[in-house]
């Protein structure tokens, strides 16, 4: 009997230990819910019943190098940071602007991804409109209250701006002529020209420096550190060029 009874105290201190080393195993295999955008083309975007974009393979490449399992939670842009700080995500991709204003509540990778404001004409114009001083005279498409229309009439008040509640009917006017060249956010431009324009219209030269995307994460995440490591050596090895030509073309100097 009292054999019997110390087998069973001892089974059960060995399952006792056994609880913190599967405790662990399972924070180790834990699935990361990575938030992005619903629409933010080319960043994320739904194609074909899936989720696709620049921000989409990036994370997926740094996932394989840091061994890590997530899925992607796609939300409104307004939902992200609020998600991070309750905890309810773990990572966030998303075009999402570093700020400090942003800093105080949230952390964020090295940054990834320059935007900024860049110049769009035709093949043809391509040698003759490359920056802000060649608009000048010239159609110029751009998008309405944007700040690419601040830009443009505190830096070339002799452009001839016409301006679209749409980008996609400002790219329209540009393949059909109508315009010379459209100014606007250079991930865009640089999609379209790699996408629908190919081959008819050419990114020529950025406008305006713009502001660093972040991937972002709860305060004090220990993701932080990993990410950044994933992310300087796919820039290292060719494998973030090669993302960046298949989203964008070229890189805008």
């Amino acid at each position: 009997m009292i054999k019997s009874k110390l087998k069973a105290a001892l089974l059960g201190f060995a399952v006792t230990l056994a609880v913190p080393a599967a405790t662990v195993a399972h924070a180790q295999d834990k699935e990361l819910v990575v938030a992005t955008d619903t629409a933010f083309v080319p960043f994320e975007f739904k194609q074909d019943g899936k989720y696709v974009g620049f921000d989409v393979e990036l994370w997926d490449a740094l996932a394989k190098d840091m061994g890590v399992k997530y899925r992607l939670q796609p939300m409104d842009f307004n939902g992200i940071i609020p998600g991070l700080q309750t905890k309810n995500i773990d990572v966030a991709l998303a075009g999402i602007t570093i700020k400090d204003e942003r800093k105080k509540v949230i952390d964020f990778s090295d940054p990834y991804y320059e935007s900024g404001i860049a110049i769009l004409t035709s093949v043809k114009n391509k040698d003759s409109i490359k920056t802000a001083k060649d608009l000048a005279g010239k159609d110029v498409a751009a998008k309405t209250g944007t700040a690419t229309v601040d830009f443009l009439k505190k830096e070339v008040p002799d452009a001839k701006v016409k301006l679209f509640p749409n980008i996609d009917n400002a790219f329209l006017d540009l393949a059909t002529g109508r315009v010379d060249a459209v100014v606007h956010d250079t991930p865009n431009v640089q999609y379209y020209a790699n996408t629908g324009g190919k081959g008819k219209v050419v990114v020529t030269g950025s406008v305006q420096s713009g502001d660093f995307y972040g991937i972002a994460f709860p305060k004090g995440s220990d993701l932080i550190e990993k990410v950044n490591a994933s992310l300087k050596k796919l820039k290292e090895n060719g494998e973030y060029d090669k993302l960046y030509t298949k989203w964008f073309g070229q890189a805008v100097k």
